[in-house]
């Protein structure tokens, strides 16, 4: 494992890349992923998961784990989501917080990488159903950083919670920072 992550670290360091960590992370956490706007995105999420280390779960749009490609995405951490129609996706995930001693969760808030009008709620709504803390992770191509930002625990007052986030990731870039969605809950 420890040649992993010295590989991941290198490839980071090479690439220009600074990764950046949590002084202490809590046991169980909804982890945002900021902004969403490439394809890129993930491969260099899955690098920083590699390089820190970091054993955290990702949510992705079902069609991701059709085929050849379902293994793959299971085997690197992934839980497929049906975003077409309701499922109970929020209160599973919420109750498998409860049962674990140790979770982390990573979710693209936006959704997509198209810009929308705002975020999808069900990380909110996850980390309240849970109460767990919610950790800001970025893939900042404007700093060239990729790592977790700060925690933060959700008062259930959305309006307070979001304005805290969107403080932390003020000056963040995606890669395309025209399609980063605005830092509010649809």
């Amino acid at each position: 494992m420890s040649l992993l992550r010295g590989a991941a670290r290198l490839i980071l360091k090479l690439m220009g890349w600074k990764l950046v960590d949590l002084p202490q992370r809590p046991a169980k956490a909804v982890v945002i992923a900021y902004p969403h706007t490439s394809n890129w995105d993930f491969p260099m999420t899955m690098l920083a998961l590699a390089a820190l280390p970091y054993g955290a779960q990702w949510v992705a749009k079902d069609t991701l784990f059709r085929g050849v490609f379902g293994p793959i995405m299971r085997g690197l951490g992934g839980i497929s989501v049906n975003r077409r129609q309701r499922t109970g996706f929020v209160e599973r995930i919420a109750e498998e917080f409860r049962r674990r001693d140790n979770l982390h969760l990573i979710i693209a808030t936006e959704g997509t990488r198209r810009l929308q009008a705002g975020w999808k709620s069900g990380f909110y709504r996850i980390a309240v159903a849970a109460g767990v803390p919610v950790i800001m992770s970025s893939v900042d191509y404007g700093k060239r950083e990729v790592g977790l930002l700060a925690t933060i625990m959700l008062s259930g007052d959305e309006v307070a919670d979001m304005a805290q986030i969107a403080a932390c990731y003020e000056g963040r870039r995606g890669c395309h920072h025209e399609n980063a969605s605005p830092i509010r809950l649809l």
